[in-house]
C-alpha cells in the first residue's frame, strides 16, 4: 500500500561512485576534509548552502553556549546507562538524547514557532511588535500553554548566555529583527501573567539563529547536536570517574515508600 506522494527514493545530500564521495556538490576528500570546520560541514548538509560569517559565528556560539549543563537528567540517565552497559557508548548517548523534549532543551524550537508567530502577526495586522507579542502571549494564556524560553530557576534576572549570544549576533551583522521580538514578548509577560519572566537560553538560540537565516525547522537539531557532544564528555569521564551507579544509588537511598506493605514487614534502617 501507497503512503504519500513519493514511490522513489530521493536525497541532494550524498552520492558516490569507486573513487569519489560526493556531500552537497562538493568532492568531500578534495573540497571539505580539511577546508572545511565541522560548523561549516553541518551547515552545508542541513541547507546545501554555504554558511555566511555571520551565520558561522551565531551557530558556533549558540552550540558552545548549551553543550554542557552539568548533571541533568539526560547526563544522568546517560552516565547510568553506560554504567550498566559499558560496552556501548552509543547506547548511553541515546539514552540521553531520548531525554531531550519540551522541558529540557525542546524549548528553543517551541521559542522560535513564538516568534514567527509574532512576525507574523504584526506583519498581516500591521500595528507595533509589542502589540503583536502582548496578543500572542495573550492568547498562550488562555489557551494555558507555557511561554517558552522565559523564567529560569537559577538565574532570575536574565541567564547570562543571552547577553553573550546577542552580543555574538550584534557583532557577526547578523540581523536582529528575532532579538526584538524576544524583548517584546518578554515586555508582555508581565502584563498578562503578572509574573516578570526572563529571556533565557531556550529563547536566545532562536532569537540569533533566525536572524542569521538558520530555518525555523531545524531549530530542534541545535541542541540535540549539542548535548551530543556534551553526553561523550560525561562519558569519557565515566570511564576513569564513574559516578553511574552513585546516581543510581543517591536516588534509591532518598526514596520514600508510600505504597502498601504485608503484615509484619519492617523497612532496613
Amino acid at each position: 500500500m501507497k503512503i504519500g506522494k513519493e514511490t522513489v527514493p530521493r536525497t541532494a545530500i550524498c552520492t558516490s561512485n569507486q573513487d569519489t564521495i560526493v556531500v552537497r556538490g562538493l568532492d568531500l576528500c578534495r573540497e571539505a576534509i580539511g577546508k572545511l570546520s565541522f560548523s561549516e560541514y553541518f551547515y552545508l548538509l542541513l541547507t546545501g548552502e554555504k554558511a555566511s560569517p555571520a551565520t558561522l559565528a551565531v551557530l558556533d556560539a549558540t552550540l558552545v553556549a548549551i553543550t554542557e549543563h552539568g548533571l541533568v537528567p539526560s547526563v544522568q540517565a546517560a552516565r547510568m546507562t553506560y554504567a550498566a552497559s559499558p560496552e556501548a557508548m552509543q547506547g548511553a548517548v541515546a539514552a540521553g538524547l531520548l531525554g531531550c523534549g519540551s522541558v529540557i532543551l525542546g524549548a528553543a524550537e517551541q521559542a522560535g514557532q513564538l516568534f514567527e508567530r509574532v512576525r507574523q502577526r504584526q506583519a498581516d495586522q500591521g500595528g507595533s511588535l509589542d502589540e503583536a507579542a502582548l496578543a500572542l502571549v495573550r492568547e498562550s494564556r488562555e489557551a494555558r500553554q507555557p511561554i517558552p524560553g522565559y523564567g529560569h530557576p537559577l538565574h532570575k534576572e536574565r541567564d547570562p548566555r543571552v547577553a553573550a549570544l546577542f552580543a555574538v549576533s550584534a557583532e557577526s551583522g547578523a540581523s536582529q529583527d528575532y532579538i526584538a521580538i524576544a524583548e517584546a514578548v518578554e515586555r508582555a509577560i508581565p502584563q498578562v501573567i503578572g509574573k516578570d519572566l526572563r529571556l533565557n537560553v531556550s529563547a536566545a538560540i532562536p532569537a540569533v539563529l533566525l536572524g542569521a537565516g538558520y530555518p525555523l525547522r531545524a531549530l530542534r537539531g541545535i541542541p540535540i547536536l549539542a548535548r551530543s557532544a556534551g553526553l561523550i564528555a560525561h562519558l569519557f569521564e565515566e570511564i576513569s570517574q564513574p559516578i553511574g551507579f552513585a546516581l543510581s544509588y543517591q536516588a534509591s537511598r532518598n526514596t520514600e515508600y508510600t505504597g502498601k506493605t504485608p503484615q509484619g514487614f519492617e523497612a532496613d534502617a
